[in-house]
């Protein structure tokens, strides 16, 4: 049987409110000025925290310090990916700005890694257009110069504050199955459901795993249940997912098959939402030639008594 695998996507934007400290920090950005946050001790940090690490105590004493700084240390990133600072190879490095006494983590725009060696002398290269993020700084670059530089008071008053800061999170990967998944897919595509039972607890796990999770030995027995079940435990969905085509509010539940010791989880469709109870019946559906149920329909039984799927809640 050929390998199975597919590349996959994870995205989501990650949207959070900005306290007083780091909104002055990536306010500064956008108008190019760097600021760190003096601790009780008077360290510097930079970039700053809004509690001292060492003590939890509060910061507010805002600095502002210098766009150059020291490198501390580097790696050579000779093959950048999609969305990295920049198109070319360039290194990941830690910058203590003069001023700070803690470092910042960025890209540094270098010939090659021959040229890179920590202590080296570095400056922020800004970016043309800023919008209040860490990316108003494009990069760093080498630049010979003296540190000299003494943190001064800043209010971290601008006229345009950030006060909500947005990041995209993606990883892209691309997912080969073991054996036993490939087994219950290649089952999923003839309409049928294929888990294995362990040789220790005899229990039947639907997806198979390959291992029993409660015993951890090896699973090879396939068998074959459903292909219907019983809701155990479900959730109303009133949040409607970017390029998902199903209208809100619907109803996601954990599904325990007939013939199944745990319970797989899949959209209840062909009832009301307010209507999806536990214990109720339900069946698979597939449309078209879906490798796996496009939904769960009720049955038209009597919903199943509260013991006989209590313990798979």
């Amino acid at each position: 049987m050929p390998t199975l695998k597919a590349p996959l996507t994870l995205e989501f934007p990650f949207t959070r409110s900005l306290g007083p400290v780091q909104s002055a920090f990536l306010s500064g950005l956008r108008h190019r000025t760097l600021l760190g946050v003096r601790t009780a001790s008077g360290q510097v940090l930079c970039p700053p925290t809004e509690y001292d690490p060492a003590t939890a105590a509060e910061l507010r004493d805002l600095v502002e310090v210098a766009p150059t700084g020291t490198v501390t240390t580097w790696a050579w990133n000779p093959r950048p990916r999609p969305f990295q600072p920049l198109a070319t190879p360039f290194a990941w490095v830690l910058v203590r700005l003069d001023g700070a006494d803690t470092a910042l983590l960025h890209a540094l725009d270098a010939p090659g890694p021959e040229q890179l060696h920590s202590g080296m002398r570095v400056r922020v290269r800004w970016a043309g257009e800023r919008t209040g993020a860490i990316t108003d700084i494009a990069c760093f670059e080498p630049y010979e110069s003296e540190n000299g530089h003494q943190p001064a008071p800043h209010s971290g008053e601008f006229d345009d504050m950030t006060t909500l800061f947005t990041a995209p999170a993606r990883l892209d990967y691309t997912y080969t199955p073991g054996r036993a998944p490939t087994d219950h897919l290649t089952a999923l595509a003839d309409h049928r459901i294929v888990g294995e039972r362990c040789p220790s607890c005899h229990k039947v796990y639907v997806p198979p795993r390959g291992a029993c999770p409660t015993c951890g030995v090896a699973t090879a027995e396939r068998v074959e249940v459903g292909p219907r079940g019983t809701v155990t435990t479900f959730c109303i969905v009133n949040i409607k997912a970017k390029n998902l085509d199903i209208e809100v509010p619907y109803v996601y539940a954990h599904i325990a098959l007939d013939g199944a010791d745990l319970a797989l989880h899949g959209r209840i469709a062909g009832i009301p939402y307010d209507q999806v109870r536990m214990g109720l019946r339900v069946e698979p559906v597939w449309t078209g030639d879906a490798r796996h149920p496009d939904h769960y329909r009720p049955t038209g039984e009597p919903d199943a008594d509260y013991d006989a799927f209590k313990e798979l809640i």
